[in-house]
């Protein structure tokens, strides 16, 4: 098998991350692993293996036909089997099937606002889907709304997966006092993720040996620009570090670990928590509680006071704060990790060819 891996950005995200994850896991799985990036590079092309295969088709808008024909060209030259698209690259995998190239196409639905899948915008997709050899979701939820909305018989569910950095040391030194108590929330600065709630709730708090470190991208929107005022306007020790390459790295330093969005899909952050054997406390939605169960605090969304009771809770019970961050790195370990996930979706992938 020959599988390229379809995504628009290499810029840090979610989507993104288990696109170059997949396409490092399964260059000792099949003939050949391959990314295609079409439209933004960015610092996620660093952590790419140097034997997948990459192209970069500096994309332009949605229908440019020169970098459509580099592209399938690519494929054709390098006889690859299956596209496998991830969000919403999918418009380029359809395509690259009704160009007429003989590919099996796997769309990636990484949707991350599960609770609002009733306001989403389908009218293109819905019939498109039809193009689709087979769907992977991430949780439950996209699951039935995949099975009941679109075109495609195919649908199955497959956990994301995380591996370790080979490299631990970041190169970036947490700010604030050594003696702190860090709380670090790794997320993009987006609506969906609420870092109000998690700010809000760390004005509450009274502890003063405390510090909260967000890691993510400022996409430069009307709310990351209200998160950075409100970091700004506040007296307490709160600091925004922009995207970081080698998370893992920079997660040695940590206390603990917060997602405090009020909706989700499967959060590869939590996973990465869980990996490097910090403890979490997560907002319940989205696949959150399968991931964590009772290996850590889950609390509602968009409830600041409980959060806040929650971050004092592990910041007084350090004994209990061990036993969880262990119980969960030992549950990511077995269930999250590319041994446990690889033979599957190999499987997956072999069953779209023989059809």
């Amino acid at each position: 098998m020959k599988i390229l891996q379809l995504i628009d950005s290499l810029r840090p995200g979610g989507a993104e991350r288990m696109a170059v994850n997949l396409a490092n896991a399964l260059i000792d799985e099949i003939s050949a692993s391959y990314l295609c990036c079409t439209r933004f590079e960015g610092m996620l092309k660093e952590e790419m293996n140097e034997q997948v295969g990459y192209l970069f088709l500096n994309k332009k808008h949605s229908f440019d036909l020169q970098a459509l024909w580099r592209i399938r060209t690519f494929i054709k030259k390098e006889q690859i089997n299956i596209v496998h698209a991830h969000g919403t690259s999918w418009f380029w995998g359809v395509l690259l099937k009704m160009s007429g190239l003989e590919i099996k196409l796997v769309w990636h639905d990484h949707y991350g606002e599960s609770e609002l899948l009733n306001k989403r915008d389908i009218k293109f997709l819905r019939p498109l889907s039809k193009n689709f050899n087979g769907i992977i979701v991430v949780n439950d939820g996209l699951k039935t709304w995949a099975q009941k909305e679109l075109n495609c018989a195919t649908v199955v569910q497959l956990n994301n997966f995380i591996e370790p950095s080979k490299v631990m040391d970041s190169g970036v030194q947490l700010k604030g006092e050594l003696t702190d108590f860090k709380i670090v929330c790794v997320a993009n600065l987006r609506l969906q993720k609420d870092h109000l709630n998690l700010l809000a709730a760390f004005e509450m708090i009274k502890m003063e040996k405390i510090s909260l470190h967000l890691i993510g991208i400022d996409p430069g929107t009307a709310y990351a620009q209200e998160v950075r005022e409100k970091i700004s306007n506040s007296d307490k020790k709160i600091f925004y570090y922009g995207s970081i390459s080698n998370v893992f790295g920079l997660l040695g330093q940590v206390d603990l670990g917060v997602l405090s969005s009020r909706s989700e899909g499967l959060p590869l952050a939590l996973l990465e928590y869980g990996m490097v054997g910090i403890p979490v406390i997560c907002t319940e939605v989205g696949q959150c509680r399968e991931v964590l169960d009772d290996a850590a605090l889950l609390i509602p969304p968009s409830s600041p006071e409980v959060l806040a009771e929650a971050i004092e809770y592990y910041f007084y019970n350090p004994i209990r704060r061990k036993k969880d961050a262990q119980k969960l790195h030992e549950k990511i370990k077995e269930a999250y990790s590319k041994e446990s996930l690889m033979p599957v979706l190999c499987n997956f992938y072999r069953k779209l060819i023989e059809i």
